[in-house]
């Protein structure tokens, strides 16, 4: 504790007396300073204890010092103390009934105790205490340490919340609470969403307060993390502001965190080629070779269904397509994309989604496998776990911010920033280490789809139970449709026949004449002579399926404009 007016009153050398003010002698004490100005306040900096002898006031003058103690309370000033036998040989009443009428501690100075003693007493105290704050801080550090070494986070909150008298919780990367001490905490914990969320946007390191009428206590809130972008958060906290003891074992706090939550680049980089290199193996056909180097890392991951996820930024190029001879490219040997650890995730969407699905498996305890490609990234993770149900969910929220955005409404908290709309997503169907590459296929044909449709995600089981007629909205299909059926659009259009109508009517029949010839109320053998035409201007023979299918779809095309 930091010197107060009771101390020093009860400072057994000091001899000092209370004349006014007894109700307020618990307040702290900063410094004892010496003035003998008719006016000092534009020299104090508030919780002083003022000694004087009164050598330039008159203390007499009731008005003078009503003025004189206004002045001291206004500026902060927690006790005047009064030499007797200077100037004066008793403390006159004027000045005794100031203190009392505006509740300031007046203490009566004896002669035979010089003012140098009464600032050599605080200076002593406030020695002591930062001394015994600095110990208990060191003891804080060990405490803390040994409590991270032994039961992670969740046993450093829960020292920490004791050491400060109140509660602290954990965020991650997403601004989800991950731990809170002691448990009643985790919903007091969750209302500050917001205020991680405003922390977050801050270059690390970054600390705010939020405390008000509307709060029932005190939060600090710090941000974890050596890059600019935190990687977490902490919130401490207590029914007031924290002494120096507590911030010592904050600091503590952040330190150890920091260190647990922010893994060094080298290793990060080591576990990135490591789950590059998995991957190269399940997408080569090798399974077994993938578990032997996965181990207890990912190993897990692949003794159960997984799903492929696939994402590109929105303007990636073609480069990162399927290739047309259907040949699905191996990731490359090393990643060129930057440490996602370090990343700054500001405009970066993949780096963004890399941190919702890795938040997600690491509350729920999973493993997931992450490997960014350049503008690509390749991620597996367990079916129906945390990190795929994140996916959809982080999806879902960027299609209705891009919707929102379209609309020219204004987002809200929880919709998407333009840069993090710019991406695009494919999900595979569930799959084993043995099909991994049917299902890295399936992830990048899902994205094909997603972008041509306009769309973030796409699940490659939506393609198979969806229709293949949306496909034909693409504007390459479209235009070799145009091609195809230009010279029976020309040909009717000079007024020779109904070559398209009779065309549609006969392949919707299955090249059933009489049926076909009905719907077009004519003759089956005017139909007969019209697809004869179709063959000659077309150059293709209507009894090749394929030309039949080509045809179809044509029309299809071209009728959904």
């Amino acid at each position: 504790m930091p010197p107060t007016l009771a101390s020093l009153i009860h400072h057994s050398a000091l001899k000092l007396t209370v004349r006014a003010g007894e109700d307020r002698l618990d307040v702290p004490v900063r410094w004892a300073h010496v003035s003998e100005l008719a006016d000092p306040v534009p020299y104090m900096e508030g919780g002083e204890l003022l000694l004087i002898t009164a050598l330039k006031l008159d203390a007499e003058d009731p008005e003078a010092m009503s003025r004189y103690v206004k002045r001291l309370v206004g500026a902060g000033v927690v006790g005047l103390g009064f030499a007797v036998g200077v100037n004066y040989e008793e403390i006159p009443k004027a000045l005794v009934d100031a203190a009392e009428q505006e509740g300031l501690p007046l203490l009566e100075v004896p002669r035979r105790t010089p003012f140098l003693a009464i600032s050599k007493a605080v200076s002593a105290e406030i020695a002591a205490d930062q001394y015994r704050a600095v110990t208990a801080g060191f003891a804080a550090q060990r405490e803390l340490t040994k409590q991270a070494l032994t039961d992670g986070p969740e046993g450093l909150l829960s020292s920490l919340a004791s050491q400060v008298d109140g509660w602290a919780a954990l965020y991650d990367a997403s601004g989800a609470v991950v731990a809170t001490a002691p448990e009643w905490a985790g919903r007091r914990a969750a209302r500050l969403t917001a205020d991680v969320e405003r922390l977050r946007e801050r270059p690390a390191p970054a600390s705010s307060v939020v405390g008000g009428p509307e709060h029932e206590d005190r939060v600090e809130l710090h941000s974890l993390g050596t890059g600019r972008r935190p990687r977490a958060a902490l919130a401490v906290g207590t029914a007031a502001a924290l002494g120096t003891a507590e911030r010592y074992a904050v600091h503590s706090a952040i330190a150890l965190l920091t260190l647990t939550t922010e893994r060094s680049r080298s290793l990060h980089a080591a576990e990135q080629r490591l789950g590059a290199a998995v991957l190269r193996m399940l997408l080569a056909g090798e399974p077994d070779h993938a578990r032997a180097v996965a181990g207890d890392l990912y190993g897990g991951l692949l003794d159960a269904p997984f799903r492929m996820i696939v994402a590109e930024s929105a303007s990636a190029t073609s480069a990162a397509r399927v290739q047309p001879d259907g040949h699905t490219p191996a990731p490359p040997a090393k990643s060129t994309a930057a440490t996602l650890a370090a990343a700054d995730t500001h405009g970066d969407p993949l780096s963004a989604l890399a941190d919702v699905l890795e938040s997600a498996a690491a509350r729920s305890g999973e493993a997931v496998l992450v490997v960014p490609e350049g503008e690509r990234l390749v991620v597996l993770a367990a079916d129906r776990g945390a990190a795929v149900a994140a996916c959809g969910e982080y999806a879902a929220a960027l299609e209705a911010g891009r919707s929102g955005e379209a609309a020219g409404e204004e987002v809200g908290a929880g919709g998407a920033s333009l840069a993090e709309a710019e991406l695009v997503v494919g999900l595979s169907a569930p799959a084993g280490p043995i099909a991994a590459a049917a299902a890295y296929k399936q992830a990048r044909q899902a994205l094909s789809v997603a972008r041509r449709r306009g769309r973030v995600c796409v699940e490659h089981e939506q393609m198979a139970a969806g229709s293949v007629l949306p496909l034909l909205a693409d504007d390459a299909v479209k235009a070799f449709a145009d091609g195809l059926l230009r010279p029976l659009y020309e040909h009717d259009a000079q007024g020779r026949g109904d070559l398209v109508a009779s065309l549609r009517a006969w392949l919707s029949r299955h090249g059933q004449w009489d049926a076909a010839a009905v719907d077009l109320g004519v003759h089956r053998h005017t139909l007969r002579y019209r697809m004869r035409r179709v063959e000659e201007i077309l150059g293709r023979s209507l009894d090749d399926p394929d030309a039949r299918m080509e045809l179809w779809l044509a029309l299809k095309a071209t009728s959904a404009e």
